[in-house]
């Protein structure tokens, strides 16, 4: 079932516009969620912002935004100040830019939307722009209020919509070589280099989305199915003793590639 909308808005390249809708592309509903609980009383436990020097609970009310200059010095900023600084790309998606699709590093990639016309009126230009930008292999670079802080953001046609991806600031993103530059780069044995693309060529096999099924959540709803609902106080259980020896991964490289080849299973027949 479709939800509503997250963000409504305009969608605009040079002198064309059109109103669009953003819809976040994934969700977290089916996920389990947990509630914490006192193990004595068996209540729940909510949080709560604290004073902390009081340490009386703060209301709603008296919670403000405050950026911290040095020790125990901040300044205040009201929500009228925060508000007075939206730029125009609180309403209005203004694609200002474009660059090849596959140009832009995944690791930039953040959070997905699903973009489409509001209204039968806007769908034509909607349609050239998304048509555009496929026949051209390029994605549009623009900016976007969302959730209160302004994102840069790419816009990739996908099917007969668009999909908006917010992208990560450069400076969240690492620099890989800090990470890689301890990597040797000797080239790998040839015959090792062959097992184990065979190995790869015998587990290719189409995408599916069954492959990103989450296994731990069907188990523990398996675990809760088997209990029963009990409003009785959780006993204290002792904690499992954890066996903190780091084992041995020693082994030979081309015994164990000779011995995955030998051991694979039926082929897997591939989807065309």
């Amino acid at each position: 079932m479709a939800v509503r909308p997250y963000w409504r808005g305009y969608l605009k390249l040079s002198l064309v516009n059109c109103q669009v809708t953003l819809t976040p592309a994934t969700t977290e509903g089916e996920k389990l969620r947990f509630h914490t609980l006192n193990r004595k009383t068996g209540d729940r436990i909510y949080t709560r912002y604290i004073d902390g020097v009081s340490g009386k609970t703060v209301e709603d009310d008296d919670q403000v935004k405050a950026y911290p200059k040095g020790e125990d010095d901040y300044v205040i900023l009201e929500q009228e100040e925060l508000d007075s600084v939206q730029l125009e790309s609180a309403r209005t998606i203004d694609i200002d830019s474009f660059v090849d699709a596959d140009t832009i590093e995944w690791v930039y990639y953040d959070s997905p939307y699903f973009v489409v016309p509001a209204d039968d009126v806007g769908e034509e230009a909607f349609t050239v722009i998304r048509e555009a930008m496929t026949n051209s292999d390029v994605v549009g670079i623009s900016r976007l209020v969302i959730g209160g802080r302004e994102r840069a953001v790419m816009l990739q046609p996908w099917d007969k919509g668009i999909v908006l991806w917010t992208l990560r600031y450069g400076d969240e993103v690492r620099d890989e070589d800090e990470y890689f530059k301890s990597v040797k780069g000797a080239k790998p044995d040839t015959k090792m280099l062959d097992m184990v693309g065979q190995i790869i060529e015998d587990r290719t096999v189409a995408w599916s989305d069954s492959m990103v099924k989450d296994p731990v959540q069907d188990r523990l709803l398996e675990i809760i199915k088997s209990k029963k609902a009990t409003k009785r106080k959780a006993k204290a259980k002792d904690e499992p003793e954890v066996d903190l020896e780091p084992q041995s991964n020693v082994i030979d490289l081309m015994a164990a590639l000779k011995k995955s080849l030998e051991n694979k299973a039926e082929p897997v027949k591939k989807s065309r």
